[in-house]
């Protein structure tokens, strides 16, 4: 998918799989959330769309947060600054109504007209595209719409970051924290289908507490689990 999008949009894959970010935090995403020095992104806000109308709102649960940024994302971020420098965007906060007050930030990701990014015009004019060339989905064909699909939405590279940390062995309050989840529970009810090796890791330890498997055991049981 990085590879396969449209280059101006491919910092999104980028940020979204490499720290976490949900599809309007990252087009919420400001330099000025960015700390290259200690590494980190400040998740402060998310570009909402209701009624047609795109608007600023703080993350799901009404709570900035702090996610750790890899040394890779940290290198795209700065490439990416150089050919796109963001833009200003006006929008109101908290709400699509006429009479909210309006805010501005500069964007890390805008439109070519500089305007903020609308979900369902990047998900079918980029985001699907881009699925089809990397061999994700079929081909559109002449005419016809997109299938609509969660299990192939921009959300599928936020469950790749979690899967790959709890791989990892990351702590899963950790991640909690990095995800924006009000308690390790939730992130447990929502990824705990990520880890498929869950107990190998403890039933390592206490093999190596314990010591080799005897002689005597039985076979199936020394066939099932290996010898130490």
């Amino acid at each position: 998918m990085r590879d396969e999008i449209n280059p101006r949009y491919r910092i999104a894959v980028v940020v979204a799989l490499g720290c976490g970010l949900r599809q309007g935090e990252v087009f919420g995403l400001s330099p000025r959330d960015i700390d290259f020095e200690r590494c980190v992104i400040r998740v402060r806000r998310q570009v909402q769309l209701l009624s047609g109308r795109l608007y600023f709102a703080l993350p799901k649960g009404g709570k900035t947060r702090i996610v750790d940024m890899p040394r890779s994302v940290a290198t795209e971020l700065a490439a990416y600054f150089l050919d796109h420098p963001a833009v200003d965007v006006e929008l109101p906060w908290g709400g699509p109504e006429p009479d909210r007050e309006k805010q501005s930030f500069p964007l890390v990701l805008t439109t070519t007209y500089g305007n903020a990014i609308r979900a369902n015009i990047f998900n079918d004019e980029a985001w699907k595209p881009a699925l089809a060339a990397a061999g994700v989905i079929p081909v559109r064909e002449k005419g016809a719409r997109w299938k609509a699909s969660r299990k192939d939405g921009f959300h599928v590279l936020r469950h790749t970051y979690a899967s790959v940390l709890l791989e990892a062995g990351e702590s899963i309050v950790t991640l909690a924290r990095w995800l924006g989840h009000s308690s390790p529970t939730i992130t447990l009810d929502h990824c705990a289908h990520f880890m498929p090796e869950a107990g190998g890791k403890g039933r390592a330890a206490i093999d190596a507490l314990l010591g080799t498997v005897p002689e005597y055991a039985p076979e199936a049981l020394v066939s099932s689990h290996g010898r130490i």
